[in-house]
């Protein structure tokens, strides 16, 4: 399409029990431009139970530390396949994130265990071999040691109240003792008072040691390593429950994160709407196309209990009165849809005027092109074109908005480096298919001699200088059609906006436009030997004389008084000025296309110095691998610097060149509300 799409206002007026199914259904499709007055109410809470937003984010942080605990990767926005939550989703969030919780205390439990066994194991081992007595062991700093008998039914209470500050050690049982009623407790020196205490109130009975029994008794040490052994079975199973979890409970989990995700974006909207404690209002823009199936959508999903207006853009007062703008919307094919980006990173157009996409995408790929002739380098970035599509690696999907950019520029890359007869910089793959398509010509045009090895020569060679020129020259015409395009597309705007003075007398209206058509015609008559009459003089300045009294006639067709609203002076010096200032920036806009045969003929220089010095070193001891070296690095040079370089200058072009014709005001972009960021910008989604 050559204009953006059409657009309409739409007011929705909505009950409160159907807002949330509105709501999704809109974000699902990316249907509706929201209202400047909606998009700019951040914080402006009107009758909303944020109680429910708090209980939404509350499910979705437990969410986020049960998939935290469990190792999985949560999506940061609603699926495709996403859902507002329900009843059901509660009770899968209560159920799954408990039994998460459940093994998260109980790894954190034996964990624990693990480390104060593993503490008093090692301090125990330490003392193992001392030749000192158990007596004296037990004032020993660094560990304290108990023994005696204790109630098998309160030797659980005891492990529970000391926690980790010791470990408690069944001895086993003496001739006449009750069965397991014997312990022994180890703690470090500072939970020694804590465990005195625990023990005296569980009427702990200490044991008298033998007088003489040196070291530490071996009943501790292997019961220590006893108890650790049983930690790591424990904590080998809770891994092994994690893993059953992690796969069990992973799609769940990602299914309820997107869903929570989607309920708050869902309640963060609700936020900025208008509203009673029975309605919503919700107004926007939405492409003319995809209204009838929306408003049948919206009736399906709320059983007919919606009221929906449509206005045209001229029939609201904001619009007519210039206080707002309509989003624009356009609607490309694959490969123009590619270079939406450089559009937008300079602007919208405005509603309703010319959509410059078709012809940025066509100049970007052609300027490329000539500026990057190489048959293998033009086939490597094809590749990555392909590679960043659809078709390609999920990892390098962020690049997937450069595929088609990608693609096109490889393309065009291929035919000029055809045509200059370089292979990744090679000069000689291309000789001989270029020699028979050359000596075919010939042939039919009845010429003699030895065919050329290359269409286009760019390298200033003996023979091939005038060549050159002419190729300078075809740069020059692409500007000058370039610079056309820009105009007439800013005729037609100013034309569409009913500002008619702009698009009949200045200098990028009508009047600028035949001075520079009429101007280059007289520079391509005297190159071609033809003389200047007064006939040329008529053509330049009468359209000049346009361009000098343009604001005057105006004035004068319009009716406007006074005439000369600033004074004679003041509209001398200005008209002067606005001629001066049109020739200087059509010589400019001109020239600047040199550039690209300066650019072009650079390329060729830096792949003939790679070529030369690779065939340099080829006769030397090991050269045929330095060729190698050679080639591959100054290839990859070439493709990222000198492409990058390529690539800016195009889009500088572009912007300097091109925009500046008609890029005087900027419109606004369709950005409708939509839950998925990756959905596509500047189109609405499928209404179904």
């Amino acid at each position: 399409m050559i204009r953006p799409r059409k657009m309409k206002q739409i007011e929705l007026t909505v009950l409160s029990r159907d807002v949330d199914q509105v709501i999704e259904y809109l974000g699902r499709r990316a249907l509706l431009h929201l209202s400047a007055d909606e998009e700019e109410a951040q914080g402006v809470v009107h009758a909303l139970d944020t109680a429910d937003y708090r209980h939404i984010l509350e499910n979705l942080e437990r969410i986020k530390a049960g998939a935290a605990y469990l190792g999985l990767q949560l999506p940061e926005e609603p699926e495709e396949s996403s859902r507002l939550p329900g009843e059901t989703e509660e009770a899968l969030t209560d159920k799954i994130t408990a039994a998460i919780g459940r093994l998260s205390n109980r790894e954190d439990e034996e964990k624990g265990e693990k480390r104060k066994v593993e503490e008093a194991l090692n301090e125990a081992r330490a003392f193992a071999n001392l030749n000192a007595p158990f007596s004296e062991l037990d004032q020993l700093s660094y560990l304290t040691l108990r023994v005696g008998r204790l109630d098998p039914k309160k030797q659980n209470e005891l492990r529970e109240n000391l926690a980790d500050r010791a470990v408690i050690i069944p001895l086993g049982q003496g001739a006449s003792d009750e069965p397991g009623d014997r312990i022994l407790a180890a703690a470090s020196r500072k939970g020694r008072f804590a465990l005195d205490s625990e023990l005296k109130k569980l009427s702990f009975v200490p044991i008298t040691i033998p007088e003489g029994y040196k070291g530490v008794p071996g009943e501790l040490l292997s019961g220590l390593e006893a108890r650790l052994a049983g930690v790591k079975r424990e904590l080998d199973k809770i891994t092994a429950e994690k893993v059953r979890m992690r796969g069990e409970y992973g799609g769940t989990l990602a299914s309820l994160a997107a869903a929570y995700l989607m309920a708050s974006l869902v309640e963060q909207l609700k936020k900025k709407l208008r509203s009673t404690r029975s309605v919503y209002v919700l107004s926007g823009w939405a492409p003319s196309d995809a209204v009838p199936g929306m408003v049948e959508g919206l009736e399906k999903c709320t059983e007919g209990r919606i009221a929906i207006r449509a206005f045209n853009p001229d029939e609201v007062e904001e619009i007519k009165e210039g206080k707002k703008k309509v989003p624009v919307s356009l609607e490309h094919g694959s490969f123009v849809k590619g270079f939406e980006g450089v559009v937008f990173s300079y602007g919208a157009p405005l509603y309703g005027t010319i959509d410059p996409t078709p012809f940025v995408a066509f100049f970007f790929t052609i300027l490329f092109g000539i500026m990057f002739g190489d048959l293998g380098q033009g086939l490597v970035l094809f590749l990555l074109g392909l590679l960043t599509g659809k078709g390609g690696p999920k990892t390098l999907g962020k690049f997937r908005k450069y595929s088609v950019p990608l693609i096109a520029v490889g393309l065009s890359s291929m035919v000029m480096g055809f045509l200059n007869g370089e292979v990744f910089t090679h000069e000689e793959i291309l000789t001989a298919p270029t020699r028979a398509i050359t000596g075919f010509f010939m042939n039919l045009t009845g010429q003699t001699g030895e065919p050329p090895d290359r269409i286009l020569h760019l390298m200033p060679e003996k023979g091939s200088i005038e060549k050159l020129f002419y190729f300078f020259g075809f740069t020059l015409a692409v500007g000058i059609l370039l610079n056309s395009v820009g105009l007439l597309v800013n005729i037609v705007n100013q034309c569409t906006l009913k500002k008619y003075e702009k698009a009949f007398f200045s200098k990028t209206g009508l009047a600028g436009v035949l001075l520079f058509w009429y101007a280059v015609f007289i520079a391509v008559k005297i190159l071609a030997g033809e003389r200047f009459t007064w006939f040329d003089l008529g053509g330049v300045l009468t359209p000049a004389f346009g361009i000098f009294f343009g604001p005057v006639i105006w004035r004068i067709i319009s009716g406007e008084r006074p005439i000369l609203e600033q004074g004679l002076m003041v509209f001398i010096m200005e008209g002067f000025v606005e001629i001066l200032e049109t020739a200087s920036t059509y010589i400019s806009n001109t020239v600047s296309f040199l550039r690209v045969g300066a650019f072009a003929l650079s390329h060729a220089v830096l792949s003939f110095i790679v070529f030369t010095l690779s065939g340099m070193v080829s006769h030397i001891a090991g050269g045929p691998l330095f060729s190698v070296i050679i080639m591959i690095f100054g290839n990859a040079v070439i493709i990222l610097l000198e492409g990058m370089i390529v690539a800016i200058q195009v889009v500088r072009l572009q912007y300097y060149e091109f925009f500046s014709k008609f890029f005087t005001e900027t419109g606004v972009e369709f950005s409708p509300f939509r839950f998925r960021r990756e959905a596509v910008p500047g189109k609405a989604g499928n209404s179904d």
